[in-house]
């Protein structure tokens, strides 16, 4: 689907080179995970990294489509998706493969009695499995967290069709109100799912219980597309961030500890379920764009470094994959909690630098050395793209 006339992208920094902090933001946000699901007594918010997760991912996505917008005036869908089966579906396949192998072989392991989960996994449908689409609920147990991938691709199958169908017709500063609209109307379907007692499975798991915060991600993409370095905006946007930043670290960090999302009927049920995602994209909103905005700040410079950046970029995928598999392994034969966790951290580490290496990083670069020829615009053609000033 291509979008004609459309302008040159906009002469800023805001959206150019990639943003090692954001890989460090990964990084924590993986780590928030794996605690809750294995000391969740010592962090019971641990699972705010997944909010984390959802709104970085509506950001990175469609900064991604806009800078291919904005350079050669289209959007190459078929590639787009090609794209993200080959960056993320190998390694999920692989993970699928050696839980069914390893549970036919060895049945009463922690791995046995998984072939069930397999394909809700596989085809990126868990989260509907999760509240009973196709019958019986079902936990998912060592692949349950691969609810988390099904949203994100369940929304991706609509989000780029619907970003240039706005694109065809508005600026991009309007299309990032109407995004920012639209993130509104999921909150107000959230809200009557919780006033009409929907079960939390529900509430939890859908893709339109989920999309406000993916939304979120994706306006504060289209906002920073707009914005041009030195403008007014910009300057309002990097004064607001200087102290936006450390409370909406703070407070994403004392959530890590200290919030315990509810699972019983009641007045703090029905007011968490209906703005609690909300509010967590919206720190995760300011921390990002805080990042972003500040490439040299305190904050950034801290995620910026290697030994948070470097796991966030190659393994932070392998580590969600296989993280939740190896402690269920683990936890009928390390009866001792610290150990466990700590055998259970070094052999996640291990299998996502074997998956990253063996699988995602060769697949990956196979898939990107035919497809990217097609999307890079010959010089011709970039010398005949319109140098507009309308992006804002």
């Amino acid at each position: 689907m291509s979008v004609p006339d459309c302008p040159a992208a906009p002469e800023t920094g805001l959206i150019a080179g990639r943003k090692h902090a954001l890989d460090g933001l990964r990084t924590v946000a993986v780590a928030g995970v794996f605690f809750f699901h294995t000391a969740t007594e010592s962090m019971p918010g641990g699972s705010i990294g997944v909010d984390v997760f959802f709104t970085l991912s509506g950001f990175v996505i469609t900064l991604l489509i806009m800078k291919e917008w904005l350079a050669t005036g289209r959007l190459h869908l078929g590639i787009f998706y090609a794209k993200r089966l080959a960056r993320l579906w190998p390694a999920l396949l692989a993970l699928c493969a050696v839980i069914l192998a390893a549970g036919f072989l060895f049945p009463a392991s922690g791995w046995g009695g998984q072939a069930g989960f397999v394909l809700p996994a596989a085809a990126y449908v868990m989260n509907l499995a999760h509240f009973g689409m196709f019958g019986d609920s079902i936990a998912g147990e060592t692949l349950g967290p691969t609810w988390t991938l099904a949203v994100e691709e369940q929304f991706y199958l609509v989000w780029p069709l619907l970003l240039l169908v706005m694109l065809r017709f508005w600026k991009v500063r309007i299309t990032a109100f109407a995004t920012v609209a639209l993130a509104a109307a999921f909150v107000l379907n959230r809200f009557l799912l919780v006033d009409t007692g929907e079960p939390l499975d529900r509430i939890y798991n859908g893709p339109d219980t989920r999309a406000d915060e993916l939304l979120i991600g994706c306006a504060l993409a289209l906002l920073f597309t707009a914005v041009r370095q030195g403008s007014r905006l910009h300057n309002a946007l990097l004064s607001v961030s200087r102290w936006a930043a450390p409370l909406a670290g703070t407070a994403l960090l004392a959530a890590l500890f200290l919030l315990k999302e509810p699972d019983a009927p009641g007045t703090w049920f029905n007011v968490f379920w209906t703005v609690g995602p909300t509010a967590l994209a919206l720190l995760s909103a300011v921390l990002v764009g805080s990042l972003v905005l500040q490439p040299a700040g305190f904050l950034s410079r801290i995620l910026s470094h290697p030994w948070l950046a470097r796991p966030g970029r190659d393994l932070s995928y392998g580590m969600y994959l296989w993280h939740l598999p190896v402690y269920l392994l683990l936890m009928p034969l390390i009866p001792a909690l610290p150990l466990r966790i700590a055998l259970t951290a070094a052999l996640t580490v291990l299998l996502a630098y074997a998956s990253f290496r063996c699988v995602e990083r060769p697949l990956r670069r196979w898939a990107n050395k035919r497809l990217d020829p097609a999307v890079v615009p010959s010089t011709a053609e970039a010398s005949k793209a319109p140098v507009a000033a309308s992006a804002g």
